[in-house]
């Protein structure tokens, strides 16, 4: 988050009244929707994919300091819940550190521990019966035990369509106590819908399948992950529609058809070197996109073009390849002339070309705030990002249209185009990286991306960004009883899978979306990074099926094995998706789901890393691949 944004949000920050209210209808909304996700909050709908469909009580959702429930309606149209979903479950007598670690709950340290046999908790696909990765955690922002929610966040999102059966079992307090020790048939009358439900939905022989017995267990429940349909159905139709009103008829084959999307140019720049000794030419002009909002489309519509000097000055340049650029978080198109972006541009011969991310630009700042204070209203959120989407989609087709920008002047020397139209590529730092995993997964113009400092999933990126200091001060207040708040950003996440690539992941790469090829992306990741929990990038980087470099860091960095359950790249050059976890010399971060604040933060430095940005250039080709660039040892950032 730059200066001036971080000051736009204080300011209205300030500006809002903060009165905390103590609620207690709250507290009996929470115990009534735990375990989360259940789909005992689900009803029979044949209609849908998965054949169920979210049946959320407004009544019983957390509350606002109003006392007004948070509106499910949106909500409840999808058949499941998201793939990305934490479980959340209130566990009397364990709520600390040493209840956690005698109950030998898997963490980050040790994901495989929740794939063994004697696995205290257990995640499992009911129809394969194979096990899940998950790691546990309590919440540590609660200020009291009482208060602590117990969090099972999955270490690889689960599948889509999919149904789990999650199981608790063998737990202890911190004094070594076992917990709730009261059999099975006990443990099926604390889950939401009781022993006949679950022997209906077959949780009795997905156990017995699975080798996992009955003594012990705590609790017990199952859940339905949202189809492919229900989380990016309503992206592909807009996608679509728009693509079809080009006269485009195939978006699968990369093969750029119809007409191009109207533009005009505003305003042509040529500083002199001594301005600007790597970009050459500014250009600054308006892109018509079909607006899929009732309230209207701005921000969006306007675009900047930034033309390097290795493009223009030589007698015969070479054509310079397009990339849209994905801005930080609630920024604007002024990123593209940020020092390392003018730097990757000359160096490498990139045209870069960005539009503000609609639903998360510096203009979207008032709904934003507007919405975590009132997450009713998140749905107007989600929805501009899916506009932001398009809008980003129709950039990336005018790049490349032979009828495009190239066609103009202001894109030409010498009557030829500089720009090199035969593929677009991505590349997004930051909010850019973590929508741009989205983007990539129902772009049908690019096949590579590089995700800078990414991750996914906001409701676990959330409290483990420095960021959050300023949200947090319009939604404490807002939600004051924090035994309800995990939930609150779980029902939000419903919402938010539209527009992240939490609900897009399985699709980023080999198992494209229809009318959309497959792609292959390159992960740069900063460890210890204050903004963008490394963390989440990790689980990307699972879900998508992505290779790791290694070695990951020097000896003693890191108090736990870094890129647990990713396969390594076993040589180079190499050919497919890759995340790369790049070294400033940052303190590790914590393991609780609290930030990062030892330490300079990172999150700006590999981007400004020469050898990253080789390693980025060799990635995006037409043929390109990951390639090493630091020599067989650890990758270092420029601090």
């Amino acid at each position: 988050m730059d200066r001036l944004t971080r000051r736009g949000i204080l300011a209205a920050v300030t500006a809002a009244t903060l009165t905390v209210v103590a609620i207690p209808a709250a507290a009996q909304a929470q115990s009534s929707l735990l375990p989360w996700p259940n789909d005992a909050l689900t009803e029979r709908d044949k209609s849908t994919d998965t054949g169920r469909r979210l049946n959320l009580p407004r009544e019983r959702m957390p509350r606002n300091k109003d006392g007004v429930p948070i509106d499910t309606t949106d909500m409840n149209r999808a058949d499941g819940f998201s793939p990305g979903s934490m479980l959340i479950v209130k566990v009397p007598g364990l709520d600390n550190p040493e209840a956690l670690r005698r109950s030998r709950l898997p963490s980050l340290a040790d994901l495989a521990r929740s794939l063994r046999k004697r696995s205290p908790v257990v995640v499992l696909n009911a129809r394969t019966g194979k096990r899940h990765p998950v790691w546990a955690e309590l919440d540590s922002n609660a200020s009291t035990d009482a208060n602590r929610m117990l969090i099972i966040r999955p270490a690889r999102n689960f599948s889509e369509g999919e149904r789990y059966i999650a199981v608790l079992r063998n737990l202890r307090t911190a004094s070594g106590e076992p917990i709730g020790r009261r059999g099975f048939r006990a443990a099926l009358r604390r889950s939401r819908g009781g022993a006949r439900a679950y022997r209906r939905r077959g949780g009795f022989r997905a156990l017995r399948k699975a080798g996992v017995p009955r003594r012990g267990i705590y609790l017990a429940w199952d859940f339905t992950v949202a189809s492919r349909r229900s989380l990016a159905g309503r992206m592909l139709h807009i996608r679509d529609a728009a693509f079809r009103g080009l006269g485009d008829r195939n978006l699968r084959d990369l093969k750029v058809a119809g007409n191009a999307p109207s533009f005009t140019i505003d305003s042509v720049t040529d500083p002199p070197p001594a301005e600007d000794d790597r970009i050459a030419r500014r250009v600054d002009g308006t892109i018509g996109v079909p607006c899929y909002l009732t309230g209207g489309c701005a921000p969006g519509g306007q675009f900047t073009f930034r033309i390097p000097r290795s493009a223009l000055d030589p007698a015969e340049p070479p054509a310079a390849r397009p990339a849209l650029y994905g801005h930080g978080l609630l920024g604007s198109t002024s990123e593209v002339d940020e020092d390392n972006v003018r730097s990757m541009a000359n160096e490498h011969n990139f045209v870069f070309c960005a539009t503000d991310w609609a639903g998360f630009s510096s203009d979207d700042i008032p709904n934003v705030i507007s919405a975590i204070g009132d997450f009713s209203r998140f749905n107007t959120v989600a929805d501009r990002l899916q506009q932001g989407f398009l809008n980003q989609l129709m950039l990336g087709r005018l790049m490349i249209h032979p009828r495009g920008l190239s066609s103009h002047p202001a894109f030409q020397k010498n009557g030829r185009s500089v720009v090199d139209t035969r593929r677009l590529y991505f590349d997004g730092n930051s909010q850019g990286g973590i929508m741009g995993g989205g983007l990539t997964a129902v772009a049908p113009d690019f096949e590579r991306a590089v995700l800078g400092v990414p991750g996914m999933n906001f409701s676990t990126l959330l409290q483990r960004s420095v960021a959050f200091d300023v949200y947090g001060q319009l939604i404490y207040p807002a939600y004051p009883d924090e035994s309800t708040r995990q939930l609150a950003f779980a029902l939000v996440q419903l919402l938010w899978d539209r527009g992240e690539a939490d609900g897009y992941a399985h699709h980023i790469t080999d198992d494209p979306l229809p009318g959309t090829p497959k792609h292959k992306v390159l992960l740069h990741v900063a460890f210890g990074d204050h903004l963008v929990s490394d963390t989440t990038a990790e689980v990307e980087a699972r879900t998508i099926g992505a290779r790791s470099y290694r070695p990951v860091l020097d000896p003693g960095r890191s108090p736990w094995t870094r890129f647990q359950l990713i396969r390594p790249i076993d040589r180079f050059p190499f050919e497919g998706s890759a995340i790369v976890m790049w070294d400033s010399g940052t303190p590790a971060p914590p393991i609780t789901n609290t930030p990062n604040r030892a330490g300079d933060n990172p999150h700006d430095n590999v981007r400004a890393t020469p050898a990253a940005r080789v390693q980025k250039s060799e990635f995006l080709k037409r043929n390109g691949r990951v390639v090493d660039v630091c020599g067989g040892a650890p990758c270092h950032a420029v601090p």
